[in-house]
């Protein structure tokens, strides 16, 4: 008789990451009887975690009893999740339509210029991911640009270098 042993996906994890995994687990024990807890579950994960891979979708999945299309659907369908590893901060620049004609579209040349990346994309150092944003309702502002919760306003590419340089040294 054979045994079909299925190795969790935390045990080939770092104590790190099976003390983020454990956190998770006590999340999701704490919502898992709540109607509709699996969107409150991923924001908590997420913030654990950083994102959510396939795999720490699967054990979200199997600790809520619910199947893996179900989970997958719900990150891959808002835009606040993500599936990649994300930067320390996020940068979203406003695309609506003041910020865009005052200058946003300059903004993201000017930014993937300077961080040598597409928006979507992580820096290699994992400081700065970098977003659009539809509207961030600052049109009074505008040009404007998110720097995680904090928003910039009249924002210029002359500008960039001196605010990005204010990040990078409070992570060195």
């Amino acid at each position: 008789m054979s045994e079909n042993k299925e190795q969790c996906c935390c045990c080939e994890q770092s104590a790190e990451d099976k003390a983020k995994y454990e956190q998770i687990a006590k999340v999701i024990e704490t919502y898992k009887d709540k109607e509709g807890c699996l969107i409150m579950v991923l924001h908590a994960a997420q913030q654990i975690y950083g994102y959510l891979p396939l795999e720490l979708q699967q054990f979200i999945a199997d600790g809520l009893g619910l199947p893996l299309s179900e989970v997958y659907g719900v990150v891959s369908f808002y835009s606040f999740f993500s599936t990649t590893e994300r930067g320390k901060h996020t940068l979203r620049v406003c695309l609506g339509t003041a910020c865009y004609v005052r200058g946003g579209k300059k903004l993201v040349d000017a930014l993937e210029d300077k961080l040598h990346l597409k928006v979507g994309g992580t820096t290699e150092d994992k400081l700065f991911t970098f977003e659009i944003a539809r509207c961030i309702g600052a049109c009074g502002l505008a040009p404007a640009l998110m720097i995680d919760d904090d928003v910039f306003k009249q924002m210029s590419p002359a500008k960039l270098d001196g605010l990005l340089a204010q990040y990078k040294e409070v992570a060195e």
